[in-house]
């Protein structure tokens, strides 16, 4: 059992029974659109981010854009974006939400999540998933039936060669007789989050992997899967979940919901209820994907920052708080 307080990603936003707030880039404004927001304009977003105290920044993976999908996705490579968002950061956990395992091979996943985390200090928690886009499949000819193996496959086979010099591998997609996977990663393992199910028992999840990353839901369900998680890890592993949040300028306003996915419209009060309520029913991180039609995101995420996120504060910065 690796003790993943030693690794600083972690140990920045992780913490039993209690909550910390990270962000998603917010790179989609529209259904079915991706929103070309420079680079500067996103790195702009992520030095506040830090500037601010919030615990992560996660961002997500869709190989291709399906304009009929009902979100466009990203503009960046997962990998590329978050190696450049470490280049321009210090303390700032980084996260996939999440690498689709079934169409990247994991010898390069491996290799790419090890050098993340060394280039970071440490700093990158994985978030991986079987992925849900039906076009990708075709297009890089996986047979989707094959998920729930290819998932396995890819924990497996990284979790291996992080830790073992010059292992050998014979699974589905990979072949080693010789050579090895480098960098290691300094606890000789990575944070790994599965996203939802990702065609797994609770079991196996519980048993293989680091911290659950399920999607947001109604808060007796989401109480209910947290206990069905909690039953199945004896020691402590973190329930993480997203929430789409657009916050409207009167602090007071009551939450109105967002068509299609599971988020509101509100003032900062009920974000604060709210998220109050996520803590108690045993949620342990909230990644808060900021959007607006009508106000700035700068706007929104300096009110989260300034009135939000000291009742959630990473634990970092609590630290300094008390010192």
């Amino acid at each position: 059992m690796i003790d993943f307080q030693a690794h600083s990603g972690f140990a920045r936003t992780f913490k039993e029974h209690k909550l910390t707030l990270g962000i998603t880039l917010p790179t989609e404004k529209k259904s079915g659109e991706v929103t070309k927001l420079t680079l500067e304009e996103q790195m702009t977003l992520v030095r506040s981010a830090e500037d601010l105290g919030f615990a992560s920044l996660f961002v997500r993976d869709s190989p291709l854009l399906d304009p009929d999908f009902g979100d466009g996705g990203v503009l960046y490579d997962p990998f590329i974006l978050l190696a450049y968002v470490v280049a321009h950061t210090k303390k700032l956990a980084i996260g996939t939400a999440s690498a689709v395992t079934t169409l990247r091979h994991p010898l390069h996943l491996a290799k790419s999540a090890a050098s993340l985390d060394e280039m970071s200090d440490q700093r990158f928690l994985f978030g991986i998933a079987t992925g849900d886009r039906a076009i990708e499949f075709p297009a890089f000819k996986v047979e989707r039936t094959k998920r729930p193996e290819l998932f396995r496959e890819s924990v497996q086979v990284m979790k291996k060669v992080w830790k073992e010099a010059y292992p050998k591998l014979q699974t589905e997609r990979v072949g080693m007789t010789a050579g090895d996977i480098i960098p290691k990663p300094a606890l000789a393992a990575i944070p790994i989050f599965g996203t939802g199910f990702s065609d797994q028992t609770v079991e196996w999840l519980a048993e293989h992997t680091d911290g659950w990353l399920f999607y947001a839901q109604e808060l007796k369900k989401q109480r209910e899967i947290i206990q069905l998680w909690r039953d199945h890890t004896p020691t402590f592993k973190p329930f993480i979940q997203p929430l789409v949040v657009d916050l409207l300028e009167n602090p007071l306003a009551a939450p109105t919901p967002v068509p299609v996915i599971v988020g509101f419209k509100s003032g900062r009060q009920f974000l604060i209820d709210y998220l109050y309520a996520l803590q108690d029913i045993g949620v342990n991180h909230v990644v808060l994907n900021l959007r607006s039609n009508t106000r700035p995101i700068e706007d929104i995420l300096q009110e989260v920052g300034e009135y939000v996120l000291p009742r959630f504060p990473s634990f970092e910065h609590v630290e300094i708080q008390q010192s």
